[in-house]
């Protein structure tokens, strides 16, 4: 691993969710893989989101929601990025999503959505193989 960055990942919980068992387990199977991980903790607001990811430098924002307000938040998110002029932070998004969701939401720059019962290998792996170098 000479010579190669960390992947630094945010782990975020948009929107009035207050369920963050979830976010926590996927923060410390990451930090496990060896990824440096922040957690922004409960209730962000989009930008609040954004912002931390700017101010800590990170390749990867991984967003946490079981709320229901995925088609409105994931993509505000996605927007506020692109305003910025961001494109090199791969988005990952997971939680109670139904199916037929996950295809507005990956047209909205959401890299992939993992559903309940996804194996924590799968969203390493993934992170691994997608994070822009």
């Amino acid at each position: 691993m000479q010579g190669e960055r960390t992947i630094r990942v945010l782990i975020a919980k948009p929107g009035l969710d207050g369920h963050d068992r979830g976010a926590k387990v996927i923060a410390r199977a990451l930090r496990d893989a060896g990824m440096e991980v922040i957690y922004t903790g409960l209730r962000q607001t989009p930008e609040q989101i954004v912002e931390a990811a700017i101010q800590e430098d990170v390749d990867v924002i991984g967003l946490s929601i079981l709320s229901g307000a995925h088609n409105v938040l994931f993509p505000r998110i996605m927007e506020l990025l692109r305003e910025r002029g961001i494109d090199d932070i791969l988005v990952i998004g997971g939680g109670v999503i139904p199916h037929e969701d996950i295809p507005f939401l990956k047209e909205c720059g959401i890299a992939e959505i993992f559903t309940p019962g996804t194996p924590i290998s799968q969203i390493i792996d993934f992170i691994k193989n997608n994070v822009k170098k």
